[in-house]
């Protein structure tokens, strides 16, 4: 999609919609894989025994090294690719994968979602700080997350795509801190059985989102014209 945008002769009007569109596929790609709504009744867990005060400071600390892990996987992406030796089309298949097993827990009713094992959890318990892990990691920012990121910027192609892209990540760190922060009010308010069903919407998009990027790595490793 960035590379019609670069090429085009685009009026100004048009570059804008064309960016608009940029930012609303970027953001919701990653807002749907990230998923807080599914991270809210683990970080609740987490932090049952926390007074309110230090559950809003561990959910900052939280989404601000989750901004940090994606923005510099957004920066350093293409050099990764190159320095391992791994083509477009090879990022995009791996990352489908990892993005279909991901939705597929969210589809899936005997895990609905949830995104820490319990071996995980328990070793959090123990944990005097667990903003970075594994709120940030890899609650937050996890492997399909990062996939996507490192997708971003091998699509990029000038600075203003790394900018948009940069931008969207910012708009779903600070909706994660802010679902994060009224989480206790949010589920309060949807249930539990409202939460089901957001993630279960969720996951559908995101398997969308896996066989998209599968298929796209595909056509594109064996040059096939759709």
């Amino acid at each position: 999609m960035t590379e019609y945008f670069a090429n085009a002769d685009l009026d100004g009007s048009a570059l804008i919609i064309a960016y608009a569109g940029l930012f609303i596929a970027s953001f919701t790609s990653l807002f749907s894989i990230v998923n807080p709504l599914a991270a809210m009744p683990v970080f609740l867990s987490l932090t049952s025994g926390y007074a309110p005060k230090d559950r809003t400071q561990t959910a900052k600390k939280a989404t601000i090294y989750m901004f940090a892990v994606l923005i510099v996987f957004l920066l350093v992406g293409t050099y990764i690719l190159n320095f391992f030796g791994i083509s477009l089309p090879g990022i995009r298949i791996a990352g489908g994968l990892i993005i279909m097993r991901s939705g597929y827990s969210m589809l899936n009713p005997q895990t609905g979602g949830k995104k820490l094992t319990e071996e995980d959890e328990k070793a959090a318990l123990g944990k005097e700080d667990i903003s970075f892990s594994p709120l940030a990691l890899p609650l937050l920012s996890g492997p399909g997350s990062i996939a996507v990121v490192i997708g971003f910027a091998s699509q990029a192609n000038n600075a203003v795509d790394y900018i948009i892209h940069a931008v969207s990540i910012l708009s779903v760190v600070l909706l994660s801190y802010v679902l994060l922060r009224l989480s206790p009010a949010v589920i309060k308010a949807i249930g539990q059985n409202g939460l089901t069903v957001m993630t279960r919407l969720m996951g559908f998009l995101v398997m969308a989102i896996s066989v998209q990027f599968i298929l796209s790595g595909i056509t594109q490793y064996f040059q096939i014209a759709i």
